[in-house]
């Protein structure tokens, strides 16, 4: 067994063993939804007291909304949310690469027929992160589907766990 899926196993036994919220309705009950980076040091729940059942969290490389997208109108549409924290951070893998060094990588490191599968992905790569809070949230409220939708842009800073609003 990976040392992924011991944890996951191992983890869960644990978890379920005092589950008790069982009984959680689908919608998030505080009707919002976070959207942050997929980086292994932030931790949504602890950093921005979401408790379970209480907010959608969506986590994407580099808290990018358009890849969020589809997710936030099913959150928005289907389960009654009404706000987004779009939230950032410090210190993100997303500052250091461009499309053009994404595609590079995967050839060299999986070959031509990887590379094709890349050809034409745009990673979203950003190199201002306070300049990308701001174009993702007025990205989002330029969409029809976002109108009378809450949007807040954030930047957490991994160095210190604190939160600052951007926009």
């Amino acid at each position: 067994m990976s040392l992924g899926e011991n944890n996951l196993v191992e983890g869960n036994k644990a978890y379920a063993a005092s589950f008790t919220q069982g009984d959680l309705a689908l919608p998030p009950s505080h009707h919002y939804t976070g959207l942050t980076c997929m980086d292994a040091r932030i931790d949504p729940a602890a950093a921005f007291n979401i408790p379970l059942g209480a907010a959608h969290v969506i986590r994407n490389a580099g808290a990018s909304a358009r890849d969020a997208f589809r997710s936030l109108v099913i959150s928005q549409q289907l389960l009654g949310t009404t706000e987004v924290l779009l939230v950032k951070h410090t210190g993100c893998g997303m500052l250091t690469f461009d499309n053009e060094t994404a595609r590079g990588l995967v050839k060299k490191n999986k070959g031509e027929a990887a590379a094709k599968e890349v050809e034409g992905l745009d990673f979203l790569a950003f190199p201002d992160l306070e300049e990308k809070v701001r174009e993702d949230v007025e990205w989002l409220k330029s969409r029809a589907v976002e109108e009378g939708i809450r949007v807040t842009g954030w930047v957490y800073e991994v160095e210190t766990g604190k939160v600052r609003r951007v926009v």
